[in-house]
């Protein structure tokens, strides 16, 4: 797969306070393999897989006071340069960056007659950072080593949109284009205020939105932090959020039709909150946006109510 423009969405991760149950969850619901865990020096973080490609990952929170969220991961070139304007467009970066490598890669090598060597040099898997925006949403951000991103994605069991949920577009939009050189593309048709954004260097629309932002109103309690909500492509949604209930999880939205597909928004048995998405022409039940806006307004945060309309994607260049 092709680098990812900067600002396009290249991860995703759950912060899970027990990684053997979200190893099992995750495998029925959508019929991940997961491999062995990079060890206590990586924090055990697991690698899933759809396909026998790279999709997602699971961690155990180091600290349990720590929230349980799926956490998206923003692609660039330079996480330093990023991170300083994050600062300057008057977000914070909660976790400077951090270059991961392979465990022991800077070691010294051994010839077999025992002398040592130079130390061997071995590419990082990139470099990762945390950072929250004027709202105090979180988001991640990656500069590619070796490890690329999604190996697959808009596809079956796998990443498809992601959206930030806040209370004042006023602050939040300028932050994200000004970070990232997103283009900005308010949608008439939402029933809310909703706005697309696009790559830097794109024509702003759906046939290039990577991701959006959606208000959080008055009709949702005042203690809903600003977040982002991820998004994970399946076949039938009401299949999937069956199979989410009888895991132990819980349905927070839906499900219910949009222009787009038919959504649901739901919680794994940990209470990481996600959204699952069957585009238009796969499985679908019989409900309508009108049944999604008694439940709570389409275009609402992801704790309660339906979440806003995803748009086509455009991820890699």
């Amino acid at each position: 797969m092709a680098d990812f423009a900067e600002g396009t969405p290249c991860w995703v991760d759950a912060s899970l306070a027990d990684l053997g149950a979200g190893r099992r969850f995750y495998g029925e619901l959508f019929g991940w393999t997961f491999d062995e865990g990079g060890g206590e020096e990586y924090g055990s973080y697991t690698q899933a897989y759809s396909d026998g490609k790279k999709v997602a990952a699971l961690a155990p929170k180091p600290d349990g006071r720590m929230p349980t969220v799926w956490e998206v991961y923003f692609a660039t070139p330079d996480a330093a340069a990023l991170s300083a304007r994050i600062t300057s467009a008057g977000g914070q970066v909660v976790m400077g960056p951090m270059e991961v490598r392979p465990f022991g890669s800077t070691a010294p090598a051994a010839d077999p007659e025992g002398s040592v060597l130079a130390p061997i040099k071995v590419r990082p898997f990139g470099t990762m950072a945390l950072a929250a925006d004027p709202e105090g949403a979180v988001f991640g951000f990656w500069q590619p080593g070796t490890h690329r991103g999604f190996e697959k994605l808009r596809e079956p069991n796998a990443y498809c949109w992601t959206e930030v949920y806040s209370r004042d577009k006023d602050r939040v939009d300028p932050f994200y284009e000004e970070v990232f050189g997103f283009i900005g593309s308010d949608v008439e048709d939402a029933g809310i205020e909703f706005r697309t954004w696009s790559p830097r260097g794109t024509e702003p629309g759906p046939e290039t939105a990577i991701g959006g932002r959606s208000v959080i109103t008055d009709a949702f309690p005042a203690e809903m932090p600003a977040h982002f909500l991820v998004y994970f492509n399946v076949e039938d949604c009401d299949a999937s959020v069956a199979t989410v209930q009888q895991l132990g999880g819980r349905v927070t939205a839906g499900p219910f039709d949009t222009p787009y597909g038919r959504i649901a928004v739901v919680a794994d048995n940990q209470g990481a909150v996600f959204a699952l998405l069957a585009e238009p022409g796969r499985a679908a039940g019989p409900g309508t946006e009108a049944d999604a806006e008694s439940k709570g307004g389409a275009g609402a945060g992801s704790r309660a109510g339906a979440p806003a309309e995803p748009r086509r994607l455009s991820g890699s260049r």
